[in-house]
């Protein structure tokens, strides 16, 4: 659904009054990697007459970094709600004029209101897209490695030293994301997957420590190709990036199985917020940028690439019929019952959390 040519025209004049000269004509994103529809871009730019100047980024510290000098250069960004939370926290955003939004009124009012956890009033972040954390299995060598009779859809084939140590010979690779492999440890150990207990963290890296033998990369980004071409058989992953790499695997040809699983114990849930930094250079170009990719076509469009669900209640419609019934994109309704959204955690956990994983790595 195109925006009225009204709203076009507004957005327009609005620009012109703002001074928008053609050197400031250009719109600075910063977004996760692979994570874009083909047409987003070029559309926008088609639309607008605005050129686009597009970086990729693989984790919220890499982003949350760049942010916190205060001179990060960028219109647009797209932190997970978790850490959007903290950094509007800390004044990193400028508040959303929301008359310059009208497709804001796409979005499911459900997630509008789960996010408002993070994002009070929903004063600062629009969402981008949700994803859930799961398994991506390379199920032909994992079948072979442990046997047909295991079961793979529980943390267990993670979790229990027996079982991961078979993988390893045909790679297992670990989210580079402390934030999420602590929440999904913690909720293996039956513990709170947002506490803010000290000694749970100290409990979940004990359990890390036995399996960190067996894990072969921590890796945010290029696992999915790692998985498509074969080199690793066992990833702890994002729904969409397992999604992708089974994409690849098939327009490659080759014969092997890749699938994502849900554990049926449950999952962090997470939503990817577009939020404009403090000292954009260009806001207005950066409202024009939001409300485009609300437009149902857009959004879908860039489902229909990355596998990751849209927040946009029209846009469902439009996404491709492989991709709606897919249930470890769109999960169903009991399966979401099971999982939980990550939580905006204090300083001090944090700093705990970052401290575990240096060491969990390092293996010092």
């Amino acid at each position: 659904m195109s925006r009225k040519p009204t709203i076009r025209l507004l957005l327009s004049g609005a620009a012109l009054c703002l001074g928008l000269t053609a050197q400031a004509a250009e719109l600075h994103v910063y977004n996760w990697s692979d994570y874009i529809g083909e047409q987003t871009i070029s559309s926008f730019e088609k639309q607008t007459g605005i050129k686009v100047k597009y970086d990729v980024y693989d984790s919220d510290d890499t982003l949350q970094a760049k942010l916190l000098t205060g001179k990060a250069g960028y219109d647009i960004v797209v932190p997970t709600s978790n850490y959007m939370a903290r950094q509007a926290a800390a004044g990193i955003y400028l508040p959303l004029n929301k008359a310059l939004l009208p497709n804001l009124a796409n979005l499911d009012p459900q997630l509008m209101k789960m996010v408002a956890s993070a994002d009070p009033g929903n004063k600062y972040g629009v969402p981008y897209a949700w994803f859930t954390d799961g398994l991506g299995l390379n199920l032909n060598k994992v079948k072979a490695a442990l046997g047909n009779e295991v079961a793979l859809d529980s943390w267990d084939v993670l979790f229990e030293p027996a079982k991961l140590s078979k993988l390893k010979g045909c790679g297992v690779s670990m989210l580079d994301q402390a934030s999420d492999v602590f929440a999904i440890t913690l909720h293996y150990l039956h513990k709170d997957p947002n506490s803010k207990n000290p000694a749970d963290y100290q409990a979940a890296f004990e359990a890390l420590k036995k399996i960190r033998p067996y894990i072969t990369q921590f890796n945010s980004s290029g696992y999915i190709n790692d998985l498509a071409n074969g080199d690793i058989c066992f990833a702890v992953g994002w729904s969409g990036d397992i999604g992708i790499a089974r994409r690849r695997a098939a327009d490659a040809g080759k014969h092997y199985q890749i699938s994502y699983v849900i554990p049926k114990s449950g999952a962090p849930f997470s939503v990817d917020m577009m939020a404009i930094p403090k000292d954009a250079p260009n806001s207005q170009a950066a409202h024009q940028w939001i409300n485009h990719i609300l437009q149902p076509d857009v959004a879908a469009g860039i489902t229909n690439k990355v596998f990751y669900p849209t927040p946009n209640l029209p846009a469902r419609k439009l996404v491709q019929a492989a991709i709606a019934s897919d249930a470890g994109i769109y999960p169903s309704p009991a399966v979401m019952q099971t999982l939980f959204l990550l939580q905006p955690l204090p300083t001090e956990i944090l700093r705990l959390q970052n401290r575990l994983w240096t060491q969990l790595k390092t293996g010092r």
